[in-house]
């Protein structure tokens, strides 16, 4: 159960790392003069949207809430 844990928290660590290199790497791409490439500005963003999906996900893992 401990390295489920700490494999949890790992995942947790490296997913939240990865969540805020594309949020830097979507800011330089905003920021650009032009050309802007709207399309991969969008793959991105949906990427940062299904990171942060699963960033919750392990997060529920790891502190389940008790029921009402």
């Amino acid at each position: 159960m401990d390295s489920d844990l700490h494999s949890l928290s790992r995942q947790l660590i490296e997913l939240r790392i990865e969540h805020a290199d594309l949020d830097a790497a979507i800011d330089r791409l905003a920021e650009a003069v032009e050309p802007r490439d709207e399309l991969l500005l969008r793959r991105l963003k949906k990427k940062r949207l299904a990171l942060r999906d699963r960033i919750v996900h392990v997060e529920r893992m790891l502190d389940p809430q008790e029921p009402a």
